[in-house]
């Protein structure tokens, strides 16, 4: 899996578990709802950590708690 894979798997993830809408995300984090889309269809070829830090803020979680899933495993991720 691709780093953009599993950040979009990520993403879609906490929206389902913590019952937010990509709008909702939006409103929550400040990222656009066009540019979490493009993440979450993997149309971007790079994502800035920034980015990503506003998206877990808008989780209320820490990036730490935001990459603490097996997706993101060493041997998981080939990028």
């Amino acid at each position: 899996m691709t780093l953009n894979e599993a950040l979009a798997a990520r993403i879609n993830e906490l929206l389902q578990e913590k019952n937010i809408t990509q709008y909702g995300l939006f409103k929550r984090s400040g990222v656009s709802a066009q540019e979490i889309s493009q993440i979450r269809h993997q149309r971007n070829k790079s994502n800035s950590l920034n980015i990503v830090f506003q998206l877990a803020q808008g989780f209320e979680m820490s990036l730490m708690q935001f990459f603490d899933s097996p997706l993101f495993g060493y041997e998981d991720v080939a990028d």
